[in-house]
């Protein structure tokens, strides 16, 4: 696991999405799998921004979403469906068919998920997955104790991730769904590119357990620790906790320019 400190949440931004541009470049189809939540915001309009400058050419990339919602009606605005077209998909200017997500609305959920996952594989898979984090080490809505081994699957929330996501909800979680389906740890691990981004004091002690402590259910994200490329970009907030911090900056300090994130 390759751990990046950067000095702050634009900086993050900018260089995950000249890794974006960049893996754009050598395959210009690539399937990006794109987080929700405001933590990726600025990898998105870093983005936009060389899209629109001519930089980087998007015009034939994919999109396939993290998660979504279970019970939403069609077009509610804040489904990750409608998320990702408005914060990715529309600023890149793609199409919608350039972009793939599973049916939070469908009736049977459980076959809906297992559709998702094959249509990930049946797409060649992803080749560069976004990831934030939780404050108690979630990735996707993978909450603690989830299996490492998980496929795209329908999960139960936490309360306290209702809570936290109320902010999107008017602040009532009532508003929030009780249920999501989300890619597993396994399907996730399957990406070949994952890249974590956590900024703020609030995720330290949840990246700190990502990345220095044992790989264990009740910590999911540390699973990306299995992963032959796994790149975690954190704030000097996120990384207040890290014991290691020196020697994070002393190798991507060292490290080749040509061998990129």
């Amino acid at each position: 696991m390759e751990v990046v400190i950067v000095p702050d949440a634009k900086a993050g931004g900018e260089l995950i999405a000249g890794a974006i541009g960049a893996l754009l470049g050598r395959k210009p189809d690539a399937l990006l799998g794109v987080a929700t939540g405001s933590t990726p915001l600025p990898i998105y309009q870093a983005l936009a921004d060389l899209v629109r400058s001519g930089a980087v050419d998007a015009s034939r990339a994919r999109v396939c979403q993290l998660d979504e919602y279970v019970g939403l009606p069609a077009g509610h605005p804040e489904s990750y469906r409608s998320v990702v077209l408005r914060e990715v998909v529309e600023p890149l200017g793609l199409s919608e068919d350039a972009f793939m997500g599973p049916d939070g609305s469908a009736e049977d959920v459980q076959a809906a998920c297992e559709a998702y996952d094959r249509a990930l594989a049946e797409a060649g898979g992803v080749d560069l997955q976004l990831l934030g984090i939780g404050t108690d080490g979630h990735i996707g809505f993978n909450e603690p104790c989830s299996s490492l081994a998980s496929r795209t699957r329908i999960k139960t929330l936490t309360e306290q991730t209702r809570v936290d996501n109320a902010r999107f909800f008017d602040d009532d979680i009532d508003q929030v769904p009780h249920h999501v389906i989300t890619q597993g740890i396994g399907t996730i691990l399957e990406a070949r590119h994952p890249i974590l981004l956590a900024t703020g004091e609030g995720k330290a002690d949840a990246v700190a357990a990502t990345v220095e402590g044992p790989v264990a259910s009740i910590v999911p994200a540390s699973a990306l620790q299995l992963h032959p490329h796994a790149t975690v970009v954190v704030d000097e907030a996120a990384a207040s906790k890290l014991k290691l911090a020196d020697y994070f900056r002393a190798t991507y300090a060292a490290k080749p320019a040509w061998q990129g994130l």
